[in-house]
């Protein structure tokens, strides 16, 4: 019955992960904020089912993004970050120390980020545009990074506090 239920909840965490990459290609605006919803469900999967599934969860996710959509933005960078950093979080938290924490935190975020500026300048024209300059916009993003990982973590705390009231 545990590869049954499995199998049922990989099957709706993908539905819902398609879903929402697919309302941040569509929608106007709120794009980033629905790919972090989307963002939301590798980690509601690692704690509801097991690592394994939870990336077949992911691996289906962004094929079938791919296979629906084509090459877009919000799902290379669903593929690149969004869809990984819940992985990179779990392991990263496991070793309970913050300064280590947010060191290799950055580190792929920054790593992240420089493979979608790459991929974005061979596939994509014109993604950055304006006068605004670099280390503006590389301080922006890392604070937006930061909200990004608290609210990450408040929602896995809450999901787990749900848990536990359930069991």
């Amino acid at each position: 019955m545990n590869k049954t239920v499995n199998i049922a909840r990989g099957g709706l965490f993908t539905a819902l992960g398609v879903l929402f990459i697919y309302l941040s290609i569509i929608s106007p605006t709120n794009k980033l904020y629905l790919l972090g919803i989307a963002s939301c469900i590798i980690p509601l999967s690692i704690l509801t089912t097991n690592l394994k599934n939870s990336f077949l969860i992911y691996l289906s996710t962004s094929f079938l993004s791919l296979l629906l959509t084509g090459i877009k933005g919000n799902v290379i960078a669903y593929i690149v970050f969004f869809g990984l950093y819940g992985f990179v979080k779990y392991y990263i938290e496991k070793l309970r120390k913050i300064p280590l924490e947010i060191v290799l935190k950055l580190l792929f975020f920054n790593i992240s980020i420089i493979i979608l500026y790459i991929i974005s300048k061979a596939f994509f024209n014109n993604i950055i545009k304006g006068n605004i300059s670099i280390y503006i916009i590389l301080f922006g993003i890392q604070f937006a990074f930061f909200i990004f990982d608290y609210a990450l973590t408040l929602f896995i705390s809450y999901i787990q506090r749900r848990i536990k009231k359930i069991s």
